[in-house]
């Protein structure tokens, strides 16, 4: 991929400044910084961040790391490539440097030489148009000895030279999403990792589901695949993203899931890895799937869960797309139920559940650039936890907003990940509200008293009509939440519920 030497994308802008994608995007959208197709100019950017300093990354990795916790996914270490990769990219930027170089003294060699031209020109010529070259020739020779004259090194210009040498970034075509590769890790790791849901299927190089086209750069087999890409494939540029790593810089043709319909029904046995208490009537399944056979699925999707022959629930995936192996899912304790008394009084770790799905169309409008709106209604923050997650991997400029409304206190039964998000980003904002009644039961006078709390909330964030809100919970409280978003002026559009009695 060729831009100009001084352009850079948005995300490698980001890590140059040391700062979040975030605060990069809220620069530009308030005229502080300016941006060209999506790329910004490095002297622009040196003028929008004057302090920044060539080794200061401590509060840009500190924000990664509390985010990551916040998350429940693990904290991705900044590892180091291979002696081959590091041989291979500084090779790279040597050629680079040789061809930039080369090209310099080419162009040195063709001013000298029309210098020349103009002096043997100036000589032949007469009166006034002697005169005139002369200032010409007087001209370009002050111009070419300005530019060869040494300027002071820009500090994000040897920072991005850096980081191409210890990351690769790319960027998929058509979509535009673009993502970074650290160390050793493979494209659709890494990719999946910033949640950009590329297509893939056993991820172990058996299927060939992952493959995708090279358009500029250099990538670099990490591992044998047993799919065989055909000599006219490979003539194309394609390889599978499981099995290489980015040498350089990446332009790749890929296709992205654009929606459920893009997203195939799977069945897969995974294992239990933990169960944890997290409240009286609430239990934490931890489930973890093979490495060959990874659960595709978008945000604030559900999945059928199979014990044995007989006992079964469908439940929210309460975990981020971005850790696509590790799929938590929030249990409730409902006495007398098969599935839920076995969760809670038999299942033990290493034993198998078997995953169907996913299915639901619950799920994040990625495209919108407008404030969001999350309310959960008791363990409504399943799904919503997902969403979320999605968008803090998505690094989304617009506010997120997350109400959470439990029928008790008990019934907010993880507010530490809330409080954790909103002491991590800036752009996180949460509040937790009891309703004091059963939210699954509304009576005509709980019904009045959801109201008010409803316009409570919007009395407070007026500017919510402007946003995109989404809604799970009981299907009564659910129910009444939406149709008050719709009679304060949002459009059906811009209202999302989940018809699941969570």
């Amino acid at each position: 991929m060729s831009h100009a030497p001084n352009m850079l994308s948005l995300s490698r802008a980001a890590r140059l400044a040391g700062v979040d994608r975030i605060d990069l995007q809220r620069k530009i959208q308030q005229g502080a910084l300016q941006a060209f197709d999506g790329m910004v100019n490095i002297a622009d950017l040196v003028q929008a961040y004057p302090d920044v300093q060539l080794e200061d990354n401590t509060e840009y990795n500190r924000l990664l790391q509390i985010k990551e916790k916040a998350f429940g996914k693990r904290v991705l270490e900044r590892v180091m490539p291979s002696a081959e990769m590091l041989a291979a990219r500084v090779a790279e930027l040597g050629k680079e440097l040789a061809q930039n170089q080369a090209q310099a003294t080419q162009f040195r060699r063709i001013l000298e030489q029309l210098s020349d031209r103009l002096n043997a020109v100036r000589r032949e010529a007469e009166g006034g148009m002697q005169a005139a070259l002369g200032d010409l020739q007087s001209w370009l020779e002050t111009e070419v000895t300005t530019a060869m004259a040494s300027e002071p090194i820009n500090p994000l210009t040897v920072r991005d030279h850096l980081l191409r040498v210890m990351a690769a970034h790319v960027t998929v075509m058509p979509s535009r999403h673009d993502f970074f590769v650290d160390g050793a890790d493979t494209l659709l790791e890494s990719a999946l990792r910033a949640g950009v849901p590329l297509d893939y299927g056993c991820s172990g190089g058996n299927c060939g589901l992952c493959k995708a086209r090279v358009i500029s750069g250099q990538v670099k087999k990490t591992r044998h695949h047993d799919y065989v890409l055909t000599e006219t494939e490979k003539s194309q540029g394609y390889v599978l993203m499981c099995s290489n790593t980015a040498v350089t810089d990446l332009e790749i043709a890929a296709h992205v899931a654009g929606g459920v319909q893009d997203i195939p029904f799977q069945q897969i046995a995974a294992k239990v890895k933990s169960i944890v208490s997290i409240s009286p009537d609430m239990a934490l399944l931890h489930l973890q799937t093979p490495r060959t056979s990874r659960l595709r699925f978008l945000a604030g999707q559900y999945v059928t869960l199979q014990l044995g022959q007989s006992l079964t629930a469908q439940l929210p995936i309460a975990s981020c797309p971005c850790d696509e192996r590790n799929i938590l899912f929030h249990v409730r304790r409902m006495h007398g139920n098969l599935f839920s008394d076995y969760v809670f009084d038999r299942l033990g770790n290493n034993e198998t559940v078997d995953i169907e799905g996913p299915a639901g169309e619950f799920v994040l409008q990625e495209q919108t650039r407008r404030p969001l709106y999350f309310l959960a209604f008791n363990h409504g923050f399943a799904p919503i936890k997902s969403l979320i997650e999605h968008a803090m991997s998505l690094s989304q400029p617009a506010p997120i907003h997350l109400f959470w409304i439990g029928s008790r206190d008990s019934d907010i039964y993880l507010p530490n990940i809330p409080r954790a998000w909103s002491d991590a980003l800036d752009n996180f904002h949460y509040a937790a509200l009891t309703a004091g009644f059963d939210l699954s039961h509304l009576t005509a006078l709980r019904e009045a008293s959801l109201h008010a709390l409803l316009e409570g909330i919007l009395h407070q964030h007026p500017e919510l009509t402007e946003g995109d809100v989404y809604i799970a919970g009981p299907e009564s409280a659910g129910s009444l939440a939406e149709q008050f978003f719709l009679d304060a002026g949002l459009p059906r559009t811009r209202v999302f519920m989940t018809h699941r009695n969570l």
